[in-house]
């Protein structure tokens, strides 16, 4: 498997995978599909901070995306991301959310990140849970309720890990520019 960068050329696969769990899963609230056109301009977004927007492929084939983006717009935030990991139905099981999701966070710790937060959607999301705890994220609480989709009220999961020995020591430098006061 093939851990890269993702490009234009992957936005209809990516949207494709992401489309599926919006409708038929939790861990997105969204609830209708982006077009590739749309993904697209949310990889732009993201890889123009200069945070890593990797995706698994084998054989030719997309099998998973993952992802770091600001946690919250303001300054204080700069040295915290949140990610976001989404497989394939066909590739769920496989290896996949791991492979691609460890590789967002090593190029995390290469940009002098401090922290990465996991909201996951759906207290019930076992396989997003058990991949951020295997990874060494901490259960940090519960959001009960907040959402709304698919006919039901949804929680979501806090889940934290830290980088480059968190809150140990002051930051080496700057952290992610954020446009928020």
């Amino acid at each position: 498997m093939l851990i890269r960068a993702a490009t234009p050329e992957d936005a209809e696969a990516i949207a494709a995978i992401y489309g599926h769990h919006v409708l038929h899963g939790l861990g997105t609230f969204e609830e209708a599909p982006p077009t590739p056109a749309e993904m697209e301009q949310r990889r732009l977004a993201i890889a123009g901070q200069g945070l890593p927007y990797l995706v698994a492929q084998e054989g030719g084939q997309i099998l998973g995306y993952a992802y770091a983006g600001p946690f919250r717009p303001r300054a204080a935030y700069r040295f915290t991301v949140e990610d976001s990991v989404y497989v394939a139905p066909h590739a769920v099981g496989k290896g996949v959310g791991r492979a691609v999701l460890s590789a967002v966070l090593g190029a995390c710790e290469g940009l002098g990140l401090r922290q990465v937060m996991a909201v996951i959607g759906d207290s019930g999301n076992a396989a997003s849970i058990g991949l951020h705890r295997a990874l060494g994220f901490e259960h940090m609480g519960v959001g009960r309720s907040v959402g709304f989709k698919h006919g039901r009220f949804v929680d979501i999961v806090w889940m934290q890990k830290p980088l480059n020995g968190g809150d140990s020591r002051a930051p080496d430098g700057p952290g992610l520019t954020l446009s928020g006061h």
